[in-house]
């Protein structure tokens, strides 16, 4: 099975087992460099797809726990470079297939040549990159596809149909529904036009959906759960871990009675 094709996976086992996949997202090295390996495996035993999140210094599509998230593991002089020394080292291997969230600077600087490769000896199935639109992405598809990388797409409630149709035929593992506009963070109350526009991405796309943006409680999991595959945790997980709480718990309370 190629990584891309571990994503898709991961998450029609979840469905099958009656629940919507969760995708767990951390900042790679917050709070701390020297939990993140820990952090890595405890969120990647209990969700289905995990998200690293990349540090970089201009996160756009991040609201402030994020951002917050980001600067902090930066001053702690978190790279690249280092992410996926790390992933490549762990202790064990999670069960969860592991995705890195990266702005484009870091994966350029990193060098394309170099990165699939490093990236799936590292154990990493795929990418998503915010501020790469399709139109500009041919060479960074190239470049993961000759490793079999996932390039997931993402999508907005504002994309049109058109649009919305190609990405996610284009998209690989899943294709990420942004909930809303605007910046992570900010908690989505789930109005019936989100539920709307998720199936309008199901009846176009032949990967899973994933819904993120927001989600931060159990009863939204369960308003989305009979609409999409899976729904992306993020600055509410990233709180978990600065609180220095148990992800595990906090994933495992997201999926009672879905």
């Amino acid at each position: 099975m190629l990584p891309r094709e571990q994503i898709s996976a991961a998450i029609r086992a979840a469905n099958e087992a009656g629940r919507p996949a969760i995708v767990g997202f951390l900042t790679a090295g917050f709070p701390r460099r020297d939990e993140f390996a820990a952090n890595v495996l405890a969120i990647g035993n209990a969700a289905d797809v995990v998200e690293i999140g990349v540090p970089f210094s201009d996160p756009m599509a991040d609201g402030m726990t994020i951002q917050r998230s980001s600067h902090e593991a930066l001053k702690q002089g978190v790279s690249l470079k280092w992410i996926l020394e790390t992933l490549k080292a762990l202790p064990a291997r999670p069960k969860a297939p592991l995705l890195l969230m990266s702005y484009l600077n870091p994966l350029l600087a990193y060098g394309l040549d170099r990165l699939p490769a490093d990236a799936r000896a590292a154990g990493v199935t795929g990418f998503i990159v915010p501020d790469m639109p399709y139109e500009e992405g041919a060479d960074l598809r190239a470049a993961l596809g000759r490793e079999g990388l996932a390039f997931v797409q993402m999508v907005t409630p504002v994309t049109p149909p058109e649009r919305m149709a190609m990405l996610a035929r284009a998209s690989e593992g899943f294709v990420y529904a942004v909930t809303m506009t605007g910046t992570t963070g900010k908690s989505v109350a789930v109005p019936d036009d989100v539920l709307a526009y998720m199936a309008q991405v199901k009846a176009v796309s032949p990967v899973p959906v994933c819904a993120g943006f927001g989600i931060r409680s159990r009863e939204q999991v369960q308003r989305m759960a009979p609409h999409v595959d899976g729904v992306v945790v993020g600055s509410a997980l990233v709180e978990v871990l600065e609180r220095g709480e148990d992800p595990a718990a906090f994933i495992a309370a997201l999926r009672q009675a879905t």
